[in-house]
């Protein structure tokens, strides 16, 4: 059996999620790919939700194996990212513009550490109203974006470890393990808080899910080459 038969009855793919790709675009660009080549309806999904501006580590099973997708929802997630300080924006990220201004002059390089340290262990944590969280039956950032109000409620969350890998002016860069559900761009938003200023998350990148890593993780690009290629062996398959 090669790759695209494998696929088709129950695989788990890493892969390595583009900038401004959304989670879903990754699994329908796989999908697609399927469907036009012999009207394969792929059942396929994904082990945990990345934004947009995020990129890094995303589980993708197929066929049988998207019955334990829930298992790896489950895991421990670990990131590397930059927070900058002395801004806020609504979206907690990039998506949005500047809304706010703050005053950095006096925070010292070890009250950064010392605040990543406070951040250890089980917390409360409010998601960001630009998220998918689901509030009345709709997704929170669908009402964000139209202007209108979103009452988000706070959810319990894990930092297992929170260092501070470098800083360079306004920019703090990171690495953070944490439980399933946590939002990295509220704890920016919150750790420029703590620091009595404002921050929002600059970039991210996910390393880990449970025991994959982002080190074994296809590129789109290959893992697609990679399907035509098994197809071909006894077909033609035509160029997306």
């Amino acid at each position: 059996m090669n790759l695209w038969q494998k696929t088709i009855e129950g695989e788990i793919f890493l892969v390595d999620k583009p900038y401004e790709w959304s989670s879903f675009d990754v699994v329908k660009n796989i999908k697609s790919l399927f469907w036009r080549t012999d009207k394969t309806k792929l059942k396929i999904g994904h082990a945990g939700t990345l934004d947009p501006l995020a990129t890094g580590l995303l589980v993708i099973c197929t066929g049988k194996k998207t019955k334990i997708i829930d298992r790896f929802l489950n895991d421990d997630k670990a990131y590397s990212g930059t927070i900058c300080l002395g801004a806020t924006r609504p979206s907690f990220d990039r998506e949005t513009e500047i809304d706010a201004h703050f005053d950095t002059s006096a925070i010292s390089e070890q009250m950064i550490r010392n605040m990543a340290a406070s951040f250890l262990g089980e917390q409360e944590q409010y998601p960001p109203v630009f998220s998918a969280v689901k509030i009345d039956g709709k997704r929170a950032y669908e009402k964000a974006r139209k202007g209108q109000d979103v009452q988000v409620r706070p959810r319990t969350v894990h930092i297992s470890r929170f260092d501070i890998t470098g800083i360079e002016g306004n920019l703090v860069h990171f690495y953070v393990k944490c439980s399933k559900g946590t939002y990295i761009r509220s704890l920016a938003s919150d750790f420029g808080k703590r620091l009595n200023s404002g921050a929002y998350l600059h970039d991210l990148r996910r390393e880990r899910s449970g025991d994959f890593d982002v080190k074994n993780a296809y590129t789109m690009n290959d893992l697609m080459q990679l399907l035509r290629d098994s197809y071909t062996k006894t077909q033609t398959i035509p160029e997306s």
